[in-house]
């Protein structure tokens, strides 16, 4: 095992402001904190060059991109394309001896996160700031072989998570696709038409202001709608769990955000409580992937009439469910349709289940190998050239 040695983060990490003008017909990728999922070391979306209407910071592939804004600290990823990002994030590159996916888990541990609030005379801080960070001290191994040990144990967690989401992603194109060639492509004259809240029951979420932690043990986190499309953060809500089992929310569970950003989304997180201005849906007739995928479909025509709303935040009314049509099929004809599709729904659930265990295991992990608690074996190699 090697030495351990305290370092400044000045010593170890330099910040980057290579500065891009925006220039017309440009394509480059875009990343801004709306696109860094929050807590999940991952990208949720990629933005383009032309949504730039001012200077940014150019990054490489492989650079640490790092939300220095209060709210977003735990927005940390390294894109593995080239790329300009917000002024709002930090653009960082290991120096010579440090490993660079080392210094991205040391970004992404708590303990790094946590002391970005604050500054000089330990003032709460709106911001990051790299003069007050740059001098902060970090123990870490002297040689880069175990820094790569370290790192390599952490990604290699985060390489299954990646995995699996983008198996989700190929898994709910396929079934999308099935369906969509049933009901839009060839949809038979015969099939009976209904409204989406005949077949699907669409229940609107409780005032959680309403329903407070009794203790600190017997809560849940509660699903808003800034959660259903970023995750949970220290900012979340909490509320008790002893509320009717309806509004309880379990991984697997459809849920349709009506007001402000529209969305419908298989639940991928933890169990929580349903929020006001989300509708958990549920049907005792028809299988999950039906009543998903109907509502799914009309999701552009509600988003259209959530922003006709002279309001600052557009929603639909539940008259925009019972005008909205399904087509039903026969019983024979569902159960051959339900035979190729439900697997695949069920794989999507099965895979965002071991996604969470996946997080758990690293986020537990994280903090114990960055301080050295836990250490990993490596073969030691001649580093002294490499060393700073």
């Amino acid at each position: 095992m090697s030495e351990w040695k305290e370092y400044k983060l000045g010593e170890i990490a330099d910040l980057v402001k290579d500065k891009y003008l925006p220039k017309e017909g440009d394509t480059l990728n875009y990343v801004g904190l709306e696109h860094i999922q929050e807590q999940a070391l991952r990208l949720n979306s990629i933005g383009c060059s032309d949504d730039v209407i001012s200077a940014k910071f150019k990054f490489k592939k492989g650079d640490i991109l790092f939300g220095k804004l209060r709210p977003y600290f735990r927005k940390v990823i390294r894109p593995n394309f080239d790329g300009v990002c917000s002024t709002d994030i930090w653009v960082v590159r290991a120096k010579r001896g440090i490993n660079q996916e080392y210094l991205f888990y040391l970004f992404a541990s708590k303990g790094f996160v946590d002391l970005c609030s604050y500054g000089e005379a330990g003032t709460r801080m709106p911001r990051a700031d790299w003069n007050f960070m740059s001098q902060t001290v970090w123990n870490i191994p002297v040689d880069q072989s175990e820094q790569r040990a370290i790192a390599s144990v952490l990604s290699s967690l985060d390489d299954k998570i990646d995995l699996l989401h983008r198996e989700n992603k190929t898994l709910e194109a396929m079934a999308e696709t099935l369906f969509r060639q049933w009901f839009i492509e060839e949809a038979k004259d015969e099939w009976e038409e209904k409204s989406l809240d005949n077949i699907a029951n669409y229940l609107n979420g409780l005032t959680c202001q309403k329903y407070p932690p009794k203790n600190e043990v017997d809560k849940l986190p509660v699903l808003k709608i800034k959660e259903l499309r970023n995750g949970f953060s220290d900012d979340s809500d909490w509320a008790t769990s002893d509320v009717p089992p309806e509004y309880i929310v379990e991984n697997g569970d459809v849920i349709f955000s009506w007001s402000g950003s529209l969305l419908v989304k298989i639940w991928d997180g933890r169990k929580c409580v349903l929020n006001q201005h989300l509708f958990k849906v549920t049907s005792e007739n028809y299988p999950k992937w039906f009543y998903y995928f109907w509502t799914k479909y009309h999701l552009r025509k509600f988003i259209a009439i959530a922003e006709s709303k002279a309001t600052t935040m557009g929603h639909i009314k539940r008259t925009d469910l019972t005008t909205s049509v399904v087509l039903i099929p026969s019983k024979v004809e569902l159960e051959t349709m339900d035979k190729k599709i439900s697997p695949i729904i069920d794989r999507v659930i099965v895979n965002n289940r071991q996604i969470r265990t996946l997080e758990k295991l690293r986020d537990t992990l994280l903090p114990k190998l960055m301080s050295g608690e836990v250490r990993v074996k490596y073969e030691e190699e001649e580093m002294a050239s490499c060393r700073a």
